[in-house]
């Protein structure tokens, strides 16, 4: 298959996905009768479901998805790291401690928007210190060590935030809050992450060339004409806008930007490149049918995405490591 048409079924699928999720809830929606009320301007009940619940849901699942699978990619190209993830570099820690603090603080119930904001800030915060432990001209090993001393510190600043809660109903909030989720999201969530992603995906998939150079080790890719500190800086910041605000908007939703790259790889001929773009809708497509899946499940209370992407992702990693193991 060429990569374009891959690309176009991919798209296609994602597509699919989001008008399903859309479709999928605890009450039946005839979606063509909400759809004609909200577009004539009619407040029907099934119009408010449709703009105030399933539609926000349904486009933050594909933004958050697409962010995590694309940012998922660049990493493992970046390290040439089967393992990495975004995590690995320790924004997405950063971002939930972030939105922790908005939390513990109170700022949470002060205006709607201080929660994601939070997240966004601690994202930013995480970049800010990864360049300057990192250093201008150090290698990908002083970016993984800088990445797990941020990645650790946010942890335990968290940690030590849920420890010294006000409250019992206050360190539950935290816990539940940092599973993910993408329930009660509302579009001016969608609008205030979406600039900052936009932004995120054209600094990462702009470094496909130098990512394929990369394969052929960072000499070769210098003498080929590529900045590597450059590269590094648009990939950190990149993963930070993309990465940062999805966490600020669900919480932490971890395993997709680990699983979806290697399920997508041998289709684009292993390719870090080529693996950037597809990986992108992967991701949208693995979260959303996570997201339906959670929904059409008898369980209640609803489950929480980032448990149900955990439960997919653990045991691909197990086999991972194993597949890893009798190749080397």
């Amino acid at each position: 298959m060429s990569y374009w048409r891959l690309v176009a079924l991919l798209s296609a699928a994602t597509l699919a996905m989001t008008v399903l999720s859309l479709a999928v809830g605890y009450a039946r929606l005839d979606i063509f009768a909400a759809l004609s009320d909200w577009i004539a301007g009619r407040q029907s009940l099934p119009a408010l479901v449709l703009v105030e619940l399933r539609l926000p849901r349904a486009i933050l699942g594909a933004l958050v998805g697409f962010s995590l699978g694309l940012a998922g990619a660049a990493m493992q190209g970046l390290l040439r790291n089967p393992l990495a993830e975004p995590g690995i570099v320790g924004i997405s820690s950063a971002a939930a401690f972030g939105a922790v603090t908005v939390f513990y603080s109170g700022f949470a119930g002060a205006f709607a928007l201080a929660l994601p904001l939070g997240g966004i800030a601690g994202a930013l915060l995480a970049v800010l210190m990864l360049f300057a432990l990192n250093g201008r001209g150090a290698g990908t090993m002083t970016l993984i060590l800088a990445g797990v001393a941020i990645n650790s510190f946010a942890g335990a600043m968290t940690s030590l935030a849920l420890n010294l809660a006000p409250n019992p109903y206050a360190a539950l909030e935290i816990v539940f809050w940092l599973m993910g989720s993408l329930a009660d999201r509302s579009l001016i969530h969608v609008w205030l992450v979406l600039p900052l992603m936009l932004v995120g995906w054209a600094l990462l998939l702009s470094s496909a060339p130098a990512l394929d150079g990369l394969t052929l080790g960072e000499d070769t890719a210098r003498s080929l004409g590529f900045d590597l500190t450059w590269l590094r800086v648009r990939l950190i910041g990149g993963a930070a806008l993309a990465v940062g605000s999805a966490v600020a908007v669900t919480g932490a939703i971890g395993f997709v930007g680990l699983v979806v790259p290697h399920l997508l790889r041998p289709l684009v001929g292993h390719k870090p490149g080529r693996l950037l773009l597809v990986s992108g809708f992967g991701g949208a497509i693995l979260l959303l049918a996570a997201d339906t899946a959670l929904r059409l499940m008898p369980i209640r209370p609803e489950l929480k995405l980032g448990v149900v992407t955990a439960l997919i992702g653990a045991p691909f990693l197990f086999s991972l490591i194993q597949r890893l193991r009798r190749e080397a």
